[in-house]
């Protein structure tokens, strides 16, 4: 009985020791190893997919890329301690603080990619503007329209009625671009998204409407004949037979272009004034980049239309009697569909488009005493002055 409880004191007593210097040898072990290797996050534990959202994946996968994402090496290289004291009063307003060398006072619509070198996005700078306003109903004249149109010029399209991914079954679409604001007019558009500073990249800008038929006419064409003969502001030549129109705008069939014309008796105080000369119409002008410049900056907010607009044109050219003209040769067919007006309201039981109308007439007198007191107002200030 005695040997038996010695040898079992003995076994127990050696496998007490084994776990002692087994926990022992552990933990230096262990020692050894965390001194030997860096620490572990637990963020590194990669759990089972299966658990996860697909959101929850997304940003899993993120916040990896993130952490070993790799900085520029001369991130923060270009800056000092102190920001540097810069005043220079030539920098476009609001920007003097800034070094004139990132300074970038113009922008422009040329479509950049999300990937690659910004200096490989564009095998092709747009040189011209074309605008259009457009609603979906005359989607198959647009169409017509834009095939006039070579890869020199980025369209934009505003679209009055809303719809806009409708347009991406044409293929040109795809290279468009598409402003939606719903019951505005081209001028509005054109005031708000055409800035000069905006549109400087471009060296003519169109800003048409939606009803002329373009059968003959080729805007490369065009674009030669109106730099030849000195336009800044012109605008393609108007089938004599279709619609109402001035005489000055009238095709005619033996010239390249026209810059004046013969009205009706006392219609023209001047030869070399509208409506005889220095004189587009508003449906389908064509601005050079410096004329626009001008022009944008007499467009009022509130008059939509532009009624008006076109007998005061001539004041951002000089001598606007040789340099706004009519491109006989490249000419187009005014269809006259009447769309924005269905774009009105009715009121007191009149049909939509005739309070569209009148507020055109109105714009029309209220731009004219504009400008008459804009003129008064100045010549009164230069003789106080004097």
């Amino acid at each position: 009985m005695k040997g038996m409880y010695r040898s079992g004191v003995f076994k127990k007593s050696n496998g007490s020791a084994k776990l002692v210097i087994t926990t022992i040898m552990g933990i230096v072990v262990g020692y050894f190893i965390g001194v030997s290797f860096p620490s572990v996050s637990l963020t590194k534990v990669t759990l089972p997919s299966s658990i996860y959202s697909p959101f929850d994946i997304t940003m899993h996968e993120d916040q990896s890329k993130s952490r070993e994402r790799s900085f520029p090496e001369n991130l923060g290289s270009g800056n000092t301690p102190e920001i540097p004291k810069i005043y220079v009063p030539t920098n476009p307003r609001g920007a003097e603080s800034l070094p004139p060398g990132i300074v970038v006072p113009q922008t422009d619509l040329f479509l950049r990619r999300l990937w690659g070198e910004p200096s490989e996005d564009l095998k092709k700078k747009p040189k011209y503007l074309v605008t259009f306003t457009v609603g979906w109903g005359q989607r198959d004249n647009i169409d017509k329209s834009i095939k006039k149109f070579s890869g020199d010029f980025q369209i934009l399209l505003f679209h009055y009625d809303g719809l806009v991914t409708e347009w991406d079954q044409y293929e040109w679409s795809k290279q468009a671009i598409h402003i939606s604001v719903k019951k505005q007019t081209k001028w509005w558009y054109a005031k708000r998204f055409l800035h000069p500073d905006i549109v400087a990249a471009y060296e003519y800008i169109f800003i048409w409407d939606e009803d002329l038929g373009v059968e003959h006419f080729n805007a490369d064409k065009y674009i030669n004949l109106v730099k030849k003969h000195g336009l800044e502001i012109s605008q393609p030549g108007l089938e004599p037979n279709n619609g109402l129109t001035w005489q000055m705008t009238k095709r005619r069939g033996d010239k390249e272009v026209h810059k004046d014309t013969d009205e009706k008796p006392g219609w023209c105080s001047d030869p070399h004034l509208p409506p005889c000369a220095a004189f587009v119409e508003i449906m389908a002008p064509v601005f050079s980049r410096t004329a626009w410049r001008c022009v944008w900056h007499m467009i009022q907010n509130d008059l939509v239309h532009g009624w008006g607009l076109d007998f005061a044109l001539r004041r951002c050219v000089t001598p606007a009697h040789e340099k706004i003209g009519v491109v006989d040769s490249q000419w187009i067919i005014h269809q006259v569909v009447p769309s924005l007006g269905s774009q009105g309201k009715s009121e007191n039981g009149e049909a939509p488009w005739k309070g569209v109308r009148d507020r055109c007439r109105s714009e029309w007198a209220l731009f004219q005493d504009r400008l008459a007191n804009a003129d008064k107002a100045f010549f009164k200030l230069r003789e106080r002055e004097d």
